[in-house]
């Protein structure tokens, strides 16, 4: 079998409806489509397997997570390739062709296509992302036009939304870290595979839309920033993290200033992600052990393909962004520079 294209579906019903058709008719025989059910209570999984039959659904009783319904659906693909799409994407005809088709590359392990934004189609949504030497991530070229981005290309980090890559890959690196259970799991995927070895490639011409909004959900920050922590504690060297102890420490305030700004009485999220850290430290140092022990690529490297610029307008703050660029840009590219050429291994 060519591809499994795999969808992880929480009570989304609606997004399924739509998403269903326009990815059922862009497949062929050789590929299979996958529902994981990560314990809806909407009637969704029952609906989706009656009105269309050819899909194999798997039911998870509980939600463990974005991670553990990718890794779920991936034990049962049956394809050489796995590509992995959000229930809430739309997907245009030759998209499944043109994601698949650099994988023939054996360099070549994750590829992310074009994502426009649904209700803004004239926007990219990410075109790959962009990882900042915090471990910050956000979605390239979000709010651009697709022109901007014309040609296919290596990126710093696939987009979860949608993606693809092999199956001798993904059983190599260990499919996603569950622990994450939501966000950022996208990056740490992309990483652990530029550290082994393998790139993530941007496709532009196969187009899939997604009804993306910004916001700032009950547990975001926790997750967000905890599994932040998580990526850089992973997968970068005890002596890298020295280095970049200055960026990190600005990135703090610049996160904590966010919070208080905006949210002020979520604060108790990002002390949760300490605590978090404190109290799962063997599990982190296992975690750890694991992917140092496949890794064929330094440091060095890995942080030459992230950005020292964070896109603070995608805090949807436009004022306070622009101000932001000019004040911390040139103090971020200062230190990144200071450690790019500290940091030889």
């Amino acid at each position: 079998m060519r591809a499994s294209i795999i969808l992880v579906n929480c009570n989304g019903r609606a997004h399924l409806e739509r998403c269903l058709p326009s990815v059922l008719s862009t497949v062929t025989p050789a590929d299979e489509v996958i529902i994981v059910d990560n314990g809806s209570t909407d009637g969704s999984a029952d609906w989706a397997s009656k009105e269309f039959p050819t899909i194999r659904l798997i039911p998870s009783r509980v939600n463990g997570g974005f991670g553990y319904g990718c890794n779920l659906g991936a034990n049962h693909a049956r394809g050489t390739f796995l590509v992995f799409l959000n229930p809430d994407t739309v997907v245009c005809p030759s998209w499944l062709d043109a994601l698949l088709a650099p994988l023939v590359n054996p360099q070549v392990a994750l590829t992310t296509p074009c994502i426009l934004q649904m209700n803004e189609p004239t926007q990219i949504n990410a075109a790959g992302n962009e990882v900042h030497l915090s471990g910050l991530a956000f979605c390239r070229g979000a709010g651009m036009p697709p022109a901007a981005f014309p040609t296919p290309g290596d990126v710093a980090a696939i987009s979860g939304a949608a993606f693809a890559v092999r199956r001798d890959v993904w059983e190599a690196l260990g499919g996603m870290d569950e622990s994450f259970f939501l966000y950022v799991e996208d990056t740490d995927l992309s990483w652990r595979a530029w550290l082994a070895g393998y790139r993530c490639h941007y496709v532009p011409e196969p187009v899939v839309y997604h009804d993306y909004a910004l916001s700032f959900g009950e547990g975001k920050f926790f997750f967000q920033e905890r599994n932040r922590y998580l990526l850089l504690l992973k997968n970068l060297r005890w002596r890298t993290l020295l280095l970049l102890f200055p960026s990190l420490l600005l990135a703090e305030v610049i996160t904590w200033g966010f919070l208080l700004m905006s949210h002020p009485h979520r604060w108790r999220e990002k002390v949760r992600a300490y605590l978090w850290l404190f109290r799962h430290g063997r599990e982190i140092w296992a975690r750890r052990q694991a992917v140092q022990a496949h890794r064929r690529v330094r440091d060095r490297d890995l942080l030459a393909r992230c950005t020292p610029y964070l896109a603070y307008e995608q805090t949807g703050r436009a004022r306070a962004a622009r101000w932001a660029h000019r004040l911390l840009d040139p103090l971020f590219r200062l230190l990144y520079e200071l450690t790019m050429r500290l940091v030889r291994w």
